[in-house]
């Protein structure tokens, strides 16, 4: 236990020492400050830079295009960042053999996947609960009203399972390939094949895309929280299976 948790702090020391951890603050905040701003004033910013004599019809800015923005900066552009983040946890150390050293006085391999695992699944929870609350406390300061708060928890979970499933296939990937490149690609492709299954229907009610996909038919009552729990067990369970997975293929990796 005690090397596990000196792990997780020297994963945090790097993560510091890389700027990974300023950078997704800032780009988590920032995504963050947008989604409220952006649903509040658009609407304004367009009027006024429309030609003289020409008007459009918009709506009047409302909680839910609030949260609109935050489902769709989130998976559009904070969870790319945060993937290509994630891409070298372990696939450039391996390369690199930076962890020969560490391994030969002892440490289990097990405890190098977990630890990472716990670090940057640390990383990723503080960095999109930064946006969450910053776009919570902006919604609520520019309108009265608010979404639901068990669908919007469930909404918002949902893409935080997602980040986590990203974590366990970039370790996967950087077990497999030993490079930062490899696991990059192993994630996207794993994301391309939940895209190519959620075609069919019967597959994609399962598909863990549906975490970053429906949130907003969740939180607007189109969606069951039943038919939402589908994707999220299936992420739960496949992030599970990469760990295992990880772990399995790194004890038996050659560095």
């Amino acid at each position: 236990m005690r090397a596990y948790a000196a792990f997780v702090k020297k994963e945090f020391l790097e993560m510091s020492r890389t700027y990974k951890l300023l950078i997704m603050g800032i780009i988590f905040g920032v995504l963050g400050l947008m989604n409220p701003l952006t649903a509040k004033f658009t609407p304004d910013l367009l009027a006024a830079l429309m030609p003289a004599g020409m008007t459009i019809e918009l709506g009047e800015p409302s909680v839910m295009n609030s949260w609109m923005q935050f489902f769709k900066n989130i998976p559009q552009m904070g969870l790319i960042v945060a993937a290509v983040l994630f891409g070298g946890i372990l696939g450039n150390e391996i390369s690199k053999g930076t962890l020969i050293n560490l391994l030969t006085k002892g440490l289990s391999r097990n405890t190098v996947v977990l630890a990472k695992f716990t670090a940057w699944g640390i990383m990723w929870t503080c960095s999109y609960a930064l946006s969450f609350i910053i776009t919570l406390l902006y919604t609520n300061y520019y309108w009265e009203d608010s979404a639901d708060s068990v669908l919007l928890a469930g909404a918002v979970s949902g893409v935080w399972i997602f980040g986590l499933l990203l974590i366990a296939a970039a370790l996967l990937g950087g077990s497999l390939f030993a490079s930062m490149y490899g696991s990059l690609l192993f994630m996207g492709g794993i994301v391309v094949i939940q895209f190519l299954l959620g075609i069919i229907p019967d597959l994609g009610r399962w598909m863990p895309t549906g975490l970053i996909s429906n949130n907003m038919s969740l939180l607007e009552g189109n969606m069951g929280l039943a038919g939402f729990m589908r994707p999220l067990l299936t992420a739960v369970l496949l992030t599970a299976l990469f760990l295992g997975l990880s772990c399995a293929v790194f004890r038996k990796k050659q560095l």
